[in-house]
């Protein structure tokens, strides 16, 4: 089909997951097995690839991604396994092919619903990773298309999904801490600056930097690395609030009943701490007040201590006592 890269599909979907597939959904492939292909995996999605691999009645047969190194050295890995994939650099290429039933979505979130649309008009069900859309308006256009194209597409709420959180969610229903006043969702996740730039960084040979910024404008690359730390730019990103908040806020939520919008919102916050290329807040809070029953409140402080030592990992962004 034809496809104007500046211009979400009229149509689409909502997200499919090989393990939670509809039997009505559409005819699966050889063997009764869900065919995946898995989109983006220079982070997140390399997970998604191992959860395939383990996982029943799934078989992954494709990978895609626009940066050949990234694309050439997973196929690498997995071909030491014995996992033979076919290899694309383009996605509307693999939801055009015949042989794949499935996509996983693990690339800038920018391009999650463009991705999933597209998937959902080829017939391909699809599960895409947190958050479903970058804006409100995205994911009302997904949601439809889901609709009309009548595919599985599962949104990536991992904690969902694990008995662990839904055995907690139960006890906590059940009356063990009383009555809730409050429900608090905290990331003290420290992230370090991105730096900034003087002049555009150049796109490195054989990375399709078009196709990487999907729906967006194709402007020169002001920060210094393409990948990761678009998380911190309004145009790609969501910050720490689109990045985290599907995790902790989400279990504030759960932890509440699931309750609808709320009436009123309050947030605040700032990106403190240094001059560089991003744009998001790295310490933010969110006030969400609903028609009944306890508010919920978001916390996120990303601001590393002045003597952090990043080759320890992830220290927590503030100590106890000095220690």
């Amino acid at each position: 089909m034809s496809l104007n890269r500046r211009r979400f599909l009229s149509a689409s979907a909502l997200a499919g997951t090989w393990s939670l597939l509809s039997p009505h959904a559409r005819a699966l492939g050889a063997n009764d097995e869900v065919r995946v292909c898995v989109i983006g995996f220079n982070s997140r999605g390399k997970a998604h690839i191992e959860g395939i691999l383990k996982s029943k009645g799934a078989r992954l047969v494709a990978l895609c991604d626009i940066d050949p190194e990234v694309l050439n050295k997973q196929a690498d890995a997995l071909a030491k396994q014995n996992v033979v994939v076919a290899k694309y650099d383009d996605y509307r290429k693999v939801c055009e092919a015949k042989d794949i039933d499935a996509v996983v979505i693990a690339t800038p979130n920018h391009t999650h619903c463009l991705i999933a649309m597209t998937a959902a008009a080829n017939g391909k069900h699809v599960y895409v990773e947190k958050p479903v859309s970058h804006n409100v308006w995205e994911g009302r256009r997904l949601a439809e298309a889901q609709e009309k194209h009548k595919v599985v597409i599962q949104h990536g709420f991992q904690r969902r999904s694990e008995t662990c959180w839904e055995e907690a969610i139960d006890w906590i229903k059940a009356g063990n801490i009383g009555k809730m006043t409050l429900a608090r969702g905290f990331c003290y996740k420290p992230r370090p600056s991105i730096g900034k730039v003087t002049a555009p960084t150049p796109i490195a040979p054989g990375v399709n930097y078009d196709l990487w910024c999907g729906p967006r404008e194709v402007k020169p690359l002001m920060r210094a690395k393409l990948h990761y730390d678009w998380h911190w730019q309004g145009a790609y990103g969501n910050g720490d609030l689109g990045n985290q908040g599907p995790h902790q806020l989400d279990v504030a939520r759960w932890g509440l009943g699931n309750p609808g919008l709320p009436k009123r919102v309050m947030s605040f916050g700032g990106r403190w701490g240094y001059k560089d290329d991003g744009e998001t807040a790295n310490n933010q809070m969110a006030f969400y007040q609903y028609a009944e029953g306890a508010p919920l409140l978001f916390d996120n402080r990303g601001l590393p201590m002045k003597d952090m030592n990043w080759t320890k990992g992830l220290e927590p962004v503030f100590r106890i006592n000095g220690k």
